[in-house]
């Protein structure tokens, strides 16, 4: 085959079948296939520290918040803390999506890192309230791209066929996050202070960064068309306002009060604005014609509804468990293990499943099906419940969790085609970060009346006042409550846990009836034949290659092998 990308020739008979690939790799031609197996191998691995550097951030910060707030005053502003870094994150999500596709995946994706970092020690170094919310919002624009990214550059190396067990190692390292995270973090916050929370992100971005840049190798893109600026700006307006709804929505503001509403105009007026820009832009942030695509709709529903119940369940259990079964919160991750590691264990199992059969559409119906039989067997839990027999049904929910966390994604991405692979990445993640601000809105609105309301039925306008301000008491409130209203409060936490689970349960009937109409595409990328490995397989097409000219139909036809062969096998 071709020595150098201008030569055409034949390779010397015995040439080594790494180095033939090795070239190939060299021209870019890697549509349908990997990278050598140990440059793989260092990929992934850089991929999931980026993986953690997302994940990690909010479980490890929410612990040293008290500390935070008694360093540097600004009660009154804690909450933007969270905010800004969500709204960030959410609006520059489809940004970095586009970026990558117009850009090349590989330097939106150090970008990224970098802008991330930046907004890290700049967090860590903050000397006011304000100053804090500011880097936060830095360190949430480099956030958008690190998950974004993540995805997008598995989905351009990796088949989607041999795609589904990398996705599985992905779901047990952001489950791994959540349980390690508040240890880690409260943990650096008691021994070397609370900047410690954000520094801890250098180092780890570090490694991810030299690692990308020394092994990651993707072919450069020359961009034909100019950032969609004015799509860009309705989208971010549009985001950041609905973001807003949901997080102020019953807490800052009442639900109809002039605030909620005027947000809800501008976020409404905004995205239709979107619409119309995205149907004259030449190169629009989020093209609509991703969207003809069945599949490609269907698992954005699944993904959104995936992500209301998630994480409206990952925010009423550890309440649930602290309030009626007397758990520490001190160690919350621990409190969802069961949930995490079913979760965990069942999506590398489907991913694995999938990579060998190429079928997924069980999957998100029996994930479906699980995810509403676990939130039934949350919602019938009382105050007499066992955390055993809690911990059995979370873990059903986790398996139902597992089963769509990644797969999901992977329907998402086989759906359209290379060059829009960041955009159906940035949305597929977008859409499950919008449904878990409406989840924990939504879920949240229904658990504090129902709370409020037990309280005032139990405790009368004692217990009624009790919980005016929050229906959520920390442990040291609720230690401070008389016996009776102490009762009365863990049989309304019940209450509100009942309907908050109800209501999801309702919910992924919507998740159930899209996963029905998925239709059953073969993945595209070859699986492994007459038994042999995914290293097998690969050696033995590079070696047929590396054995017919670079050029005429033998050549296009060893190339055609070399895009179907799959990624080697971690």
């Amino acid at each position: 085959m071709a020595r150098t990308a201008g030569t055409r020739g034949v390779a010397k008979p015995g040439q080594d079948a790494r180095d033939a690939r090795d070239a190939q790799l060299a021209q870019g031609e890697r549509t349908g296939g990997g990278p050598p197996q140990r440059s793989v191998r260092v990929v992934i691995f850089a991929l999931m520290v980026a993986i953690l550097l997302a994940m990690l951030d909010n479980m490890i910060v929410s612990p040293a918040m008290p500390t935070i707030v008694g360093d540097l005053g600004g009660m009154e502003h804690l909450s933007w803390v969270v905010t800004a870094y969500m709204l960030a994150t959410a609006a520059s999500t489809p940004i970095w999506g586009k970026l990558g596709d117009l850009y090349g995946r590989k330097g939106a994706f150090l970008a990224s890192i970098v802008i991330f970092l930046l907004g890290s020690a700049l967090s860590g170094m903050a000397q006011d309230m304000g100053q804090l919310i500011g880097f936060r919002a830095v360190q949430g624009l480099g956030a958008g791209g690190l998950m974004v990214g993540v995805m997008a550059i598995v989905g351009e190396l990796v088949p989607p066929r041999e795609r589904g067990k990398y996705m599985g190692m992905m779901t047990g390292v952001m489950a791994v996050a959540m349980i390690g995270g508040p240890l880690v973090g409260g943990t650096l916050t008691d021994h070397l202070g609370w900047r410690w929370a954000f520094y801890i992100n250098l180092p780890l971005g570090v490694v991810a960064l030299f690692m990308v840049s020394a092994v990651l190798h993707l072919p450069k893109k020359q961009a034909t068309g100019r950032i969609d600026y004015l799509g860009a700006a309705l989208l971010t307006v549009g985001i950041t306002s609905f973001v807003l709804v949901t997080t102020w929505g019953g807490t800052e503001y009442a639900w109809g009060s002039a605030v909620i509403m005027e947000l809800i105009g501008l976020g409404a007026a905004a995205l239709v604005g979107f619409y119309f820009v995205q149907k004259r832009a030449a190169e629009p942030i989020l093209p609509l014609r991703i969207f003809r695509s069945r599949n490609f709709t269907l698992m954005s529903v699944i993904g959104f509804l995936t992500g209301f119940v998630m994480f409206g369940a990952m925010l009423f259990l550890p309440l649930y468990q602290q309030a009626v079964q007397g758990a520490s919160a001190t160690n919350s991750g621990l409190l969802l293990m069961p949930m995490l590691l079913a979760m965990m264990a069942v999506s590398m199992v489907a991913g694995r499943v999938t990579t060998a059969t190429g079928k997924y559409k069980v999957f998100p119906v029996v994930g479906s099906v699980l995810i509403g039989v676990g939130l039934l067997l949350l919602a019938g839990m009382d105050t007499e419940t066992s955390r055993f027999t809690s911990g059995v049904y979370m873990a059903v929910l986790g398996a139902g969790l597992g089963c769509l966390m990644q797969i999901t994604m992977l329907v998402a991405q086989n759906s359209v085609e290379m060059k829009d692979m960041g955009v159906a990445s940035s949305s597929a993640t977008l859409f499950r970060t919008l449904g878990s601000s409406f989840g924990v809105a939504v879920m949240g609105a229904l658990f504090n009346s129902r709370v409020q309301d037990e309280m005032a039925e139990r405790a009368g306008g004692a217990g009624g006042a009790v919980t005016e301000k929050s229906a959520q008491l920390d442990a040291a409130s609720l230690a401070k409550l008389p016996e009776a209203a102490r009762d009365a409060y863990q049989h309304a936490v019940t209450a509100g846990t009942h309907a908050a689970f109800l209501l999801g349960a309702v919910v992924v009937v919507g998740a159930l009836a899209a996963a029905i109409f998925v239709k059953e595409t073969p993945l595209r990328g070859a699986a492994p034949a007459d038994g042999k490995t995914d290293g097998q397989a690969d050696g033995q097409a590079a070696e047929r290659a590396a054995e017919k000219p670079a050029g005429g139909a033998d050549g296009d036809s060893a190339r055609g092998e070399r895009r179907e062969t799959v990624a080697e096998a971690v």
